[in-house]
């Protein structure tokens, strides 16, 4: 005879087994219990994710980080000189000041001709595009003129004028060169010789006054970086032409190419950016106006993987619960449908085969790519649960129902991940045609099976 705990235990189940009702509330409470897993492949991913990026930053931390090229401009300094009055001993006294301050001027045209030669690099598993580029940097100035601010000739300080480009990573400078300024060749001095600590980068001294009415100044550089490469539009005309053999960039900031061309092979890009559009002055009695200025605008292009595996991993498991639901809802259909009864443990080991899924995809996605992976893990979870059906059920009309309906709901889910901006659309429509499906099947419930059994149970 049967314990108490073991006949409660006995009956419950088959309570369950039995009833409609019954049966639903234990998947919604399985599906439930399977999010557990599921944050934890999450977790999982993330984890990896941030692996990633310690490898990608260990490689460029030698090679060169994201680029943003932010010049050239022309800093003069100068005696900044101004009357401060206080009171003292109920006497008004003033004083005279100064301090030395840079005025900043940017060139009236700038044009920058690129060629970019894209290549990957592998830190173990993980994969880190890199670049070297090649770029010739020519335009003008117009006279400097500082008596707009008041500023008097004698406080000017033209032997310590110079001219300066910023970069995000002056490491990645992999030639030692210098800059045609007028007919003279000037040498490249490392740093930022007024505002050192804003950033890195390298300039030219000009020494001497600037008296002529334009100068024009040419340079070519040649520069390593990782991923990311902007400009800021420092020229009242700036253009730029870039060229590379990476095929599909991801172009950013606030100003979008005029013309572009892609093909396998790479692409061609230029941008034309008039004064009017970048809201930007063409000269600051202070230069640390200027560099906080130019750091909010930016335009340019990203060179990562189109598919990227951990995004696309943690856009999955966001439908991890409509994908088990949904698989639930057919085995309950089928057990609704057929005289066919699954036990809930073997529901539970069903649902952890599903979960593993996402595991599975993962850990192929970092070797063969994330499409190849979501075939190889699709087939293999598809065919685990068929097989299991199959034994379970002892029918193989049902159990290919299952394995063609899992098929449907995996390409169903892919889909949705590939098309990111029309991802709510398929979606609800995918939810109505389950409902509906449902709903259209279920019609008459009510006459083959009761949602609770009308004998108790013993």
């Amino acid at each position: 005879m049967k314990q108490p705990l073991e006949k409660w235990l006995y009956d419950g189940i088959d309570a369950i087994t039995k009833s409609v009702c019954l049966r639903a509330f234990m998947m919604a409470l399985l599906t439930l219990i399977l999010m557990i897993p599921i944050q934890m492949i999450d977790g999982v991913i993330r984890q990896r994710q941030a692996t990633r990026s310690e490898a990608q930053n260990d490689v460029t931390s030698s090679w060169g980080g994201q680029q943003h090229l932010r010049g050239p401009w022309i800093s003069i300094p100068y005696t900044h000189r101004w009357l401060e009055t206080f009171q003292r001993g109920g006497q008004t006294e003033t004083l005279s000041r100064e301090e030395k301050r840079w005025a900043t001027f940017l060139p009236e045209s700038l044009h920058t001709d690129g060629d970019v030669n894209n290549e990957i690099r592998k830190r173990g598993i993980y994969q880190v595009p890199l670049y070297t580029g090649t770029f010739r940097v020519s335009g003008s100035f117009n006279k400097p003129d500082l008596g707009q601010w008041g500023v008097s000739p004698e406080d000017i300080h033209w032997d310590e004028a110079t001219l300066s480009l910023a970069l995000s990573d002056a490491k990645g400078i992999v030639q030692q060169t210098s800059i045609r300024w007028q007919d003279e060749t000037l040498p490249l001095i490392p740093g930022l010789a007024s505002h050192p600590s804003e950033g890195s980068g390298i300039h030219a001294k000009l020494g001497n006054p600037l008296q002529e009415p334009t100068y024009t100044f040419s340079m070519v550089l040649h520069l390593r970086g990782s991923q990311a490469l902007t400009f800021s539009p420092m020229g009242k005309d700036t253009q730029l032409e870039l060229r590379s053999n990476w095929p599909d960039p991801s172009f950013q900031g606030g100003w979008l190419p005029v013309h572009y061309e892609g093909t396998e092979e790479g692409f061609q890009a230029s941008w034309t950016i008039p004064y009017l559009s970048r809201n930007l002055a063409q000269q600051w009695p202070q230069e640390s106006a200027m560099l906080e200025a130019i750091h909010s605008i930016s335009y340019g292009m990203t060179f990562l993987p189109p598919i990227d595996p951990y995004r696309m991993g943690l856009r999955s498991v966001k439908y991890a619960l409509l994908f088990i639901s949904l698989s639930y809802l057919v085995f309950w259909l089928m057990e609704v449908l057929h005289p066919t009864r699954i036990h809930p443990v073997q529901y539970l080991l069903i649902g952890a085969g599903i979960c593993l899924f996402y595991l599975l995809e993962l850990s192929l996605a970092e070797h063969v790519g994330f499409f190849i992976a979501y075939v190889a893990a699709s087939m293999c979870i598809t065919l685990m649960v068929g097989l299991y059906t199959w034994s379970v059920l002892k029918s193989l009309p049902q159990a290919s129902t299952i394995s063609g309906v899992l098929c449907g709901l995996y390409g169903y889910l892919y889909v949705v991940l590939k098309s990111q901006d029309h991802a709510l659309l398929i979606g609800s429509i995918g939810l109505v045609v389950a409902l509906g499906s449902t709903m259209y099947l279920t019609r008459g419930m009510h006459r083959r099976a009761p949602c609770f059994p009308t004998q108790p149970t013993t």
